[in-house]
This record gives structure tokens, C-alpha cells and sequence, in this order.
């Protein structure tokens, strides 16, 4: 759409609201557009993008932005718009000062700007990603970090086969194809309305990032058994997962948010699934799961984490985050599992999750409960995707990342209670 003059001021108010961390970005933004009911979608469009590509980039923006004209946060609100909607669109708006600094900023080649700033990302990060990473590897992720992520869907095989999905989207006009891995994923170009589909209002498709689904792939579901979602959130992964079962066995959908819950009932009517059961718990330690103990036979702890490897959807993480963070979810994320596994029948599979890029959410806690609970094993991730036809190149753990695999950055790890 055509930038208007009176977007840059928009802009400039919201980031200055979202650059305080006193929340997550997209709830600060929504409540934002709704105290400005007149700024029409197009312009939402314009505004939200700008803000989130300051914060994919503050580190970098906030160097450009020393010595500009005017206050720092319309420089850096200038930066986000040229960014997304392009110098050209920005300069009718501009003083001369301010024309002059955008002209000079752009000619700058951001391969002369010292690494850490052009990497985006806080020290304790840079540390933590540094051992794992040679540099030329972790700029590649970092990079990959600072795109904003496709649109990834699910075809659910209830209703509607993956190429089913591929035409009617066509029909639509929106241009997609299948994922590389997932065997049911569709990435679509774009951001379309597709709430507004019949394929998405008559349950074809559910949004879903490809290493979400993979995810689900490695729980490995199979007809007729018992299956515990065990933090299912809105349920992505339970309706993956109650499409692999064909709608047989029983699921338990469980989460401590009633809110996050009733996110899930829509969902599940569109799905048609019949197996599903949602259940409201009051912790990891409620007595509705005890009552399940020793009969299950797979369950999915998608653990509460940073949430660093979202960092392509929600890039004020990396500045929200701490180490302190971190630390104080570790012992939260064991007594989960801890709790989690007592579900587990000999013989039947746990599979422990996070959406974190951090050994310290991932390796680490497999390995503490590993040694705390001698009568589980791992199984080696890539053992497990061979069996389910997924050809993607995993060592013990499912590790994937956005610069490697285009998917958030994923970690999961499947243990089996030995019989």
C-alpha cells in the first residue's frame, strides 16, 4: 500500500511502547491497534512490520541510528520503515537532514559493521550459540533469525489430502508448495487471509510451522493407542497427532491454561476428530494424572522454554530473555518431564521438547533426567524419522534450525521406558 506521512508518527509511538519489554510485541501491538480502531489493515500491515524489523535488527539499528537527525526513536522507526517499505516510499515525508542520513545509511555494506552488532544479538546468546557454532555458521543462523518466517500449514488427512489442500489454494489464487521434510506440510507465499477459505473453515488445513510437525512425526502415534499431549497449549501438535491415530485410540489433550484450552475446542470441531479429550490440570503434579500411571503408551512433553528458536516470529524474545530466565525454567522443565514420565508404560516412548536453541533447555535436561531415571533409554532420533520414511539427516536428538532446515529452531529427544 501507498506509506502515508502520518504511519511514521504511528510507528515511532508503538515502538517506543514495545522497546520498554514491559510484554511480548504482539500483545503490546494489539493493544495498540485497537486503541486506534481508524488504521485499516494495510496500514496495521505497514506499521507492525516496521516495529518487529527494529526488533529483529535494535542492535544494528541503534548503531545507524547514533548522530541521525531528530530523536532516536523516529530514527529508528525511519530504519524499520526503509527497511520494509522502502526508501523511495519514505522520502516525500522526510526533512532534508533526514533524506541525507537515510541516503548515507543505505550506502553502508553491512559486512563493515563489527560482528556482534551485525549478528543481532545479545552477548549471553552470542556466548551460549558460539560453542556450538564456527562463526561463519552462527552469522548464517543469526541472519536466519532476522527473517521473518514463512507461512507453513498442515493438511489433515481426516479431510483432505496434501495435493487436495495445494488445489484449492491455487483456486484461491495463493501460491504454495509442499515442505521438504513434513509429509503433510504446505508453505504458502505470502500472508494471505486464509481464515476466510472454505479449505481452512471446513478443517483441511491448520497453520503449523514444519518443525512443529516434524515434532509430531517423532512422537510416531500409532492407531488405537493412548497418548498424552501433556502441555498441549491451543493444540497444534494434539491434532497432528490425533490425525496420525486416524481418530482411534484416546488422546488427552492436557494443559494448566483454560484460556489456552479453549483455544483448542474450534480447532478440534473443524478437525473432525473424535478421539480427543482436553483436560484442564492444575500442575504437573495433579491427581488426574496419576490416575493415568503406567497406562500410556507415548507422551509428548512440548516443555515451556524460552521460546529462543521462535525468534524469526517473535524477535523481542532475545531482548526479553536473561540467563536468570533461562536458569529459573530448568528446574521447572525437569520436574515436568519428571512428572510426565510416570504416565509411561514399559515399553512405551517419551519424547521431550522445547522450541529453544539453548543446550542448557535441551541436552541438558535429557541428560539429568537420563541419569536420574536409569530405567528409560534414549532412542536416536534418526532411528526413529528412518521408520516414518522422513529423510532428514538427525544424530541422537532432533535438532533443527531456521539457517539449515528453514523451520524454528526445534529440539526433541525420544526416550522408551525399558520393559
Amino acid at each position: 500500500m501507498r506509506l502515508h506521512g502520518f504511519l511514521i508518527g504511528q510507528t515511532e509511538t508503538l515502538l517506543a511502547e514495545v522497546l520498554k519489554l514491559n510484554g511480548p510485541a504482539d500483545a503490546t501491538t494489539s493493544r495498540f491497534f485497537r486503541a486506534h480502531p481508524k488504521l485499516g489493515h494495510g496500514e496495521r500491515g505497514v506499521i507492525a512490520e516496521a516495529v518487529f524489523a527494529v526488533l529483529r535488527r535494535r542492535m544494528e539499528f541503534a548503531h545507524l541510528a547514533e548522530g541521525g537527525a531528530g530523536s532516536p526513536a523516529r530514527r529508528m522507526a525511519l530504519l524499520g520503515l526503509m527497511q520494509t517499505a522502502g526508501r523511495t516510499a519514505l522520502k516525500p515525508f522526510l526533512s532534508e537532514t533526514e533524506s541525507h542520513w537515510l541516503e548515507h545509511v543505505a550506502k553502508i555494506d553491512p559486512e563493515s559493521l563489527p560482528l556482534r552488532i551485525r549478528l543481532n544479538l545479545p552477548d549471553w546468546i552470542y556466548q551460549a550459540l558460539s560453542k556450538r557454532f564456527e562463526p561463519a555458521e552462527l552469522a548464517q543462523l543469526a541472519a536466519a533469525l532476522n527473517y521473518p518466517a514463512p507461512l507453513d500449514l498442515r493438511a489433515n488427512p481426516i479431510k483432505a489430502s496434501r495435493d487436495d489442500v495445494l488445489n484449492a489454494l491455487s483456486k484461491a489464487g495463493i501460491e504454495g508448495g509442499a515442505t521438504p521434510f513434513a509429509p503433510f506440510g504446505v508453505r504458502v507465499v505470502g500472508k494471505p487471509p486464509l481464515t476466510k477459505l472454505d479449505a481452512f473453515q471446513h478443517g483441511w488445513v491448520e497453520v503449523q510451522d514444519e518443525g512443529s510437525q516434524l515434532l509430531c512425526s517423532l512422537v510416531a502415534p500409532k492407531r488405537g493407542e493412548m497418548i498424552v499431549d501433556f502441555c498441549a497449549g491451543a493444540g497444534g501438535k494434539t491434532l497432528a497427532l490425533g490425525a496420525a491415530m486416524r481418530s482411534t485410540g484416546r488422546l488427552y489433550a492436557f494443559d494448566i491454561s483454560e484460556r489456552r484450552l479453549a483455544k483448542l475446542k474450534p480447532r478440534l470441531a473443524r478437525s473432525g476428530l473424535s478421539n480427543v479429550n482436553p483436560v484442564l490440570i492444575d500442575s504437573e503434579h495433579d491427581s488426574k494424572i496419576k490416575r493415568l500411571a503406567g497406562k500410556i503408551d507415548r507422551v509428548l512433553v512440548d516443555a515451556p522454554c524460552s521460546g529462543l528458536g521462535t525468534l524469526r516470529r517473535n524477535p523481542d524474545l532475545k531482548w526479553r530473555q536473561s540467563p536468570e530466565s533461562v536458569a529459573e525454567l530448568a528446574p521447572k522443565q525437569l520436574s515436568i518431564l519428571t512428572s510426565a514420565s510416570r504416565l509411561v508404560k514399559k515399553g512405551g516412548r517419551l519424547v521431550y521438547a522445547t522450541c529453544s536453541i539453548l543446550e542448557a533447555e535441551n541436552e541438558a535436561i535429557v541428560q539429568q533426567f537420563l541419569a536420574d531415571h536409569p530405567d528409560f533409554a534414549l532412542v536416536p532420533a534418526r532411528d526413529v524419522l528412518a521408520e516414518q520414511r522422513i529423510e532428514l539427516e538427525m544424530g541422537d536428538y532432533l535438532s533443527l534450525w531456521p539457517h539449515r532446515h528453514a523451520t524454528d529452531g526445534f529440539f526433541a529427544a525420544v526416550l522408551e521406558r525399558q520393559s
